[in-house]
């Protein structure tokens, strides 16, 4: 295990976190925290500037998105949806997704790499 895993289980196993407050805005960007990295998946949060976003792509898995803060424009096969502070959407394998600030907002994404 890396030294940087290590930092992470140590600083978040076994302790009450404020998932919100794990994470920053940074201007004009888009920022990512792993807090759980294993080969069964992954759960990190992000952080995104008001107008940034992340351009059309696929995932071979199963994600879901829990929006922490403000609220996004996820587009799901060409389908658009607003996503607000305290919902979650689910986002297919394999099925094209983007997702878009249209605010700050700081979301939650759980990807199970199993079937």
């Amino acid at each position: 295990m890396t030294e940087k895993k290590q930092k992470i289980k140590e600083t978040y196993i076994g302790k009450a976190n404020n998932l919100e407050s794990l994470i920053e805005y940074q201007a004009d960007s888009v920022i990512s925290k792993t807090i759980i990295g294993k080969k069964a998946g992954t759960v990190t949060l992000f952080a995104f500037d008001k107008d940034q976003g992340l351009s059309e792509h696929t995932a071979a898995y199963d994600a879901l998105v829990y929006m922490l803060d403000g609220e996004a424009q996820i587009t799901i096969s060409g389908k658009g949806i607003v996503v607000k502070k305290g919902e979650m959407v689910i986002l297919p394998a394999n099925e094209p997704h983007a997702l878009e600030a249209l605010s700050p907002y700081k979301m939650l994404l759980v990807m199970i790499k199993s079937e």
